[in-house]
């Protein structure tokens, strides 16, 4: 009879040791985030408005016509005068650059971010098991990876990825891939470094397509630590709850919205195509669609497919407005990629996102600019010296890139937050008055030239200028 029993307990153990050995690997396969560092250029970097304007003057191929047109689009960017811009358009250098401009640029990115990153968290560089940079418009052999493990003399070991061509959604591609190191190997740190090289990529030429990326995007950089260590959570500020990527690469008109590419004079820069708006709103759609059931209570999805039925029943009747996801109910903060104003303005209304809401992607595009794939750590970093984030809040991430890519993810925040990073020295004056910058009072007198005075007074400010300087 004791045999029997035993032969019967046996299986059944066996079982519940499965399930605990199941359940115990998952454990071991969270993504924490313990830190990250946003990087933030010396001052003399700042692009303020008349260096812009000395800057502008000094293409001698734009035209009345291609002013107006830059007075307009900077005017409109939702971009302020204290962003930072490569050092070799300080210089004069941007129609020549070398490939030392770039990659000096990102050295002095990853000297100033890392180093302060693994000092904070007191984390050795030979205590890396894995790394993943992500800077898209520089390509270096040895790799810019490959830079980092030789100037921080990491292990032979290290499991390195270097990512390029992935343009503003690379941030999440690249904790994409430290989440699936995490599902193979346990008690991993892993060092994520998104940034974007600019100097060898700031367009002197008149396409206006082209010449719009000028006006956009900025410096900076970001350093993110990662581990799956189970007894390091307690020190983890966020714990990643899933990650959802779209990639648009098959239509066409998708994967030629906005591509780097050289203009009829052989100038090299990033297109921006008239038909970028349609193809990020039609990959934005579909990356919603897939992680709204993974971040949205049950509830809410309820009342979203009983309303859309009772509309579609009722679709011909008055009164039948639009029926809108409630995205607040799943989640607390948003963070949104700082494309530019109109991807803001976009997204919010598609949301139905407050003010508020939207309040740290404008404040990082004005004070930042789009600093491509690290925008989001800006705009996180934000919301953090704010004291928004408090323990079990849920912040949304959203990005778009070339290709065309939308990815998304939802982080929880694993402890209070209280700030003390790159924003600490002008979070006071955020958010401002007026977001307003001082193009339009200081060149717009431009909208009232025609060819021949636009010429003469080209002239009278550069002979000023000259003047001044002696």
């Amino acid at each position: 009879m004791e045999a029997m029993v035993y032969l019967f307990l046996l299986p059944v153990f066996y079982l519940f040791f499965l399930l605990w050995k199941f359940i115990d690997g998952k454990r071991d396969q969270e993504c924490y985030m313990l830190d990250y560092q946003c990087y933030k250029p010396t001052d003399d970097r700042k692009l303020s408005t008349e260096f812009c304007g000395d800057m502008i003057r000094r293409n001698k191929s734009l035209g009345l016509q291609e002013f107006k047109f830059l007075l307009k689009a900077i005017v409109n960017s939702g971009i302020g005068e204290e962003t930072y811009g490569p050092r070799n358009v300080f210089s004069g250098n941007e129609t020549h650059p070398s490939v030392l401009d770039g990659v000096s640029e990102m050295d002095e990115f990853f000297n100033d971010s890392i180093e302060k990153l693994l000092d904070r968290v007191g984390v050795s560089p030979s205590e890396i098991d894995a790394l993943v940079v992500n800077v898209s418009m520089i390509t270096t052999a040895p790799s810019l990876a490959g830079r980092i493990i030789n100037r921080y003399k990491m292990r032979e070991n290290i499991k390195a990825f270097n990512l390029t061509g992935m343009g503003c959604s690379a941030s999440l591609i690249s904790i994409n891939i430290v989440q699936n190191l995490f599902k193979s190997y346990k008690n991993m740190y892993a060092l994520v470094v998104t940034s974007e090289s600019l100097s060898p990529n700031w367009y002197t030429g008149n396409d206006r397509s082209m010449i719009l990326s000028n006006c956009l995007f900025r410096s900076g950089g970001c350093a993110v630590l990662l581990t799956n260590k189970r007894a390091l959570r307690h020190r983890a500020m966020l714990k990643l709850r899933c990650l959802v990527r779209t990639h648009h690469g098959a239509k066409d008109e998708s994967f030629g919205c906005c591509i780097q590419k050289e203009d009829d004079q052989g100038r090299l820069g990033f297109f921006l195509n008239k038909s970028l708006p349609k193809a990020a709103t039609r990959a934005f759609i579909d990356n919603l669609r897939v992680i709204s059931p993974k971040i949205l209570p049950v509830r809410e999805l309820l009342r979203y497919m009983v309303a859309s039925l009772v509309r579609k029943m009722y679709q011909n009747s008055k009164g039948g407005g639009k029926v809108v996801i409630n995205f607040k109910t799943g989640v607390d903060h948003f963070c949104i990629h700082t494309g530019g104003k109109a991807v803001i303005d976009g997204i919010g209304k598609s949301l139905e996102l407050t003010e508020y809401d939207l309040e740290p992607a404008r404040m990082t595009l004005h004070r930042f600019g789009n600093t491509s794939a690290s925008s989001l750590w800006y705009v996180l970093a934000y919301m953090d010296e704010k004291k928004r984030l408090k323990k079990g809040d849920r912040v949304l991430m959203v990005s778009f890139g070339a290709g065309f890519k939308c990815n998304s993810c939802m982080w929880e925040v694993a402890r209070d937050l209280d700030g003390g990073n790159v924003w600490k020295d002008c979070i006071d004056s955020y958010p401002p008055e007026s977001l307003s910058n001082p193009f339009m009072e200081k060149y717009g007198w431009i909208n009232q030239e025609d060819e021949n005075t636009f010429e003469e007074k080209m002239k009278e400010i550069d002979e000023a200028k000259a003047l001044k300087l002696r």
